[in-house]
């Protein structure tokens, strides 16, 4: 790190601190928040009110960049590793002349992954680590950890094994959480507490089988000790959107967080999302049933 670039490095880091905090609830943070965030005492914008980039007056480098599935731009995952991001229109200069300038400087920077009109989930931090001129884009690594690769444009296939499983971290694992906890207004789909620290984005169908895809159709908002019921197939959600307990649990004589936890949960009702595109696939609750009741 550059003298020049210490101080502004600390204020990101500031910044990036509040900005984990007020992710940390719902999973995904609003536009009014990311307008006046506070840091420090201070309320700092964190996004432009109309471009995709964000390059403040009182830093040397771009301090945020928006991705959106339906904006003008074609950004993308390199092979599921890197993450291209698309030059703004125009010149090659202009808003990216601060992109580029977290490039040299080595300085992290925030990515928001657009989810809903004016919600975005962030990503961060973020390095600027190729300048692809050719194609107009620049290649952003998703964490510290491939800052340094040899050659950020043709990675070797070991450095793509690691860019990938990277990716899916830092990148997918947040942003379906982010949809999820939108989906399910903050609360758990069993039991409706609404404390979001204490949520999960649960797959029905895990992530490694076929249509374990992470959509929102394949997912449920679950608290913790629900989530952990659900993985090791102690409760089981049917297709028609009914909580079952294993029975043997139901049989056993334990504390209150066993009777209120989870055996009083038994034929209850799941809590679905508002939005009937975004309620659980009942083919995908039924095949992970299956399961369930194989082995109960």
């Amino acid at each position: 790190m550059r003298v020049e670039s210490a101080s502004e490095e600390k204020l990101r880091q500031l910044i990036m601190h509040a900005l984990a905090e007020k992710t940390a609830e719902n999973g995904y943070v609003t536009r009014d928040q990311l307008s006046a965030l506070e840091v420090d005492g201070k309320p700092r914008r964190v996004i432009d009110q109309s471009r995709g980039i964000w390059n403040p007056r009182d830093m040397a480098a771009t301090l945020a960049v928006v991705s959106s599935p339906d904006g003008p731009y074609d950004d993308q995952h390199l092979s599921d590793s890197l993450f291209r991001y698309d030059y703004r229109a125009g010149s090659i200069h202009g808003d990216n002349t601060k992109l580029r300038r977290a490039h040299e400087l080595e300085l992290p920077i925030i990515l928001l992954r657009k989810i809903a009109a004016g919600q975005y989930v962030p990503v961060f931090p973020v390095y600027v680590v190729a300048d692809d001129h050719a194609n107009r884009q620049f290649v952003l690594a998703l964490d510290e950890s491939l800052r340094f690769l040899h050659d950020p444009m043709h990675l070797s296939e070991s450095e793509r094994r690691y860019a990938r499983r990277v990716a899916k971290q830092r990148l997918h694992q947040p942003e379906f959480r982010g949809r999820i906890l939108r989906a399910y207004e903050t609360q758990c789909a069993v039991c409706r507490l609404k404390h979001g620290r204490l949520l999960d984005a649960a797959h029905i169908i895990g992530d490694a089988e076929d249509g374990g895809e992470p959509v929102v159709v394949n997912g449920l908002s679950l608290c913790k000790i629900h989530h952990a019921a659900y993985d090791a197939n102690l409760l089981g959600i049917s297709p028609d959107y009914v909580v079952q307990i294993d029975r043997d649990l139901l049989e056993e004589t334990d504390g209150p967080m066993l009777r209120h936890g989870l055996q009083e949960m038994d034929k209850q009702p799941l809590q679905l999302p508002a939005r009937r595109r975004e309620q659980p696939d009942r083919e995908r609750l039924a095949r992970r049933f299956e399961t369930f009741r194989a082995t109960g």
